[in-house]
């Protein structure tokens, strides 16, 4: 087969690639067959785009606002007009569930985009300088870690006031230890490797060390624990949500329908149970792709 007509495929895959361009193309196309090839994570994703999708789409799918009441319907079962049923307020379900996953994906972004960052540069800053820098940043993080993340979270809401915002602080702040401790691990095996002892003889500070050197090959794990610590955000925010402390009424956050609906549990089940099965499903799916993501991005898996 000539050059001419060879396909992008055995181009992308050939042993001996003719650039840094190629090099990284075929492999990034290798992961990506890797990662279709794992059923359960391709699952997994299909249900975090679904839920994308329903959260783009709300208000064009949505068969009510989220907020009108309609109180000769309440408690109406799941049927034709109201297809997963109405609230105590006669509000439908099925449409405060998809806004609803507006909130819930605002909250993974912003927990993701605060708590993996400063994990990352807690545990590459600890691994790197070593010392007394190591054994603070280190001790610091095992007391995050001695108390269970709930019950964190719920001293930093209570002393931070109840609400969406301070929600996301608080749970941003109780899970990046296990991102510093990764980082951290992941710095110890490459700090004294040669392209490190080179780029120190070349004049590189110890900051651009860590930024430029380190952080990208920690990178791969942070992300995975990042994917598979999703299901537990989403769990902690519904908790918080269902003692009142994170979004207030009437938003319609799944942890907040969860605590209105438990009233009705024996007679309108439908009330708790819809949001409580959107919870499971989507924390189901983070998993799903958090195990695929593993299994194609730690080369001791492969």
């Amino acid at each position: 087969m000539t050059e001419g007509t060879r396909s992008w495929q055995d181009w992308l895959a050939s042993d001996a690639p003719a650039s840094r361009r190629q090099a990284r193309l075929g492999e990034a196309w290798r992961l990506l067959r890797a990662f279709l090839r794992h059923r359960l994570a391709v699952a997994g994703l299909i249900i975090l785009g679904l839920l994308l999708l329903a959260a783009l789409l709300a208000p064009l799918v949505a068969p009510y606002p989220p907020a009108a009441q309609h109180l000769a319907e309440r408690l109406a079962p799941p049927g034709a007009q109201h297809w997963l049923g109405t609230d105590e307020f006669g509000r439908d379900i099925l449409s405060r569930l998809l806004y609803g996953a507006r909130i819930t994906l605002g909250i993974v972004a912003l927990v993701t985009a605060i708590a993996a960052p400063v994990g990352l540069a807690v545990g590459c800053t600890a691994g790197y300088l070593g010392g007394w820098a190591d054994a603070a940043l280190m001790r610091l993080t095992d007391v995050f870690l001695a108390l269970p993340r709930l019950i964190l979270a719920l001293a930093f809401v209570a002393a931070l006031g109840a609400g969406i915002e301070n929600a996301i602080l608080a749970i941003a702040l109780v899970a990046w230890p296990p991102y510093a401790r990764i980082a951290r691990a992941e710095t110890l095996t490459v700090r004294r490797t040669d392209f490190i002892a080179a780029a120190r003889l070349m004049g590189a500070s110890a900051a651009r060390i860590v930024l430029r050197h380190i952080m990208p090959l920690c990178l791969a794990s942070v992300i995975v624990r990042v994917s598979l610590d999703m299901a537990g955000v989403i769990l902690i925010a519904a908790g918080l949500g269902f003692l009142g402390l994170g979004a207030q009424p009437p938003s319609p956050e799944w942890g907040a329908m969860i605590a209105a609906g438990r009233k009705f549990m024996l007679d309108q089940w439908w009330v708790g149970a819809m949001p409580g099965i959107a919870v499971a499903v989507v924390s189901l799916g983070f998993n799903l792709l958090g195990d695929g993501l593993r299994d194609v991005l730690d080369p001791k898996q492969r």
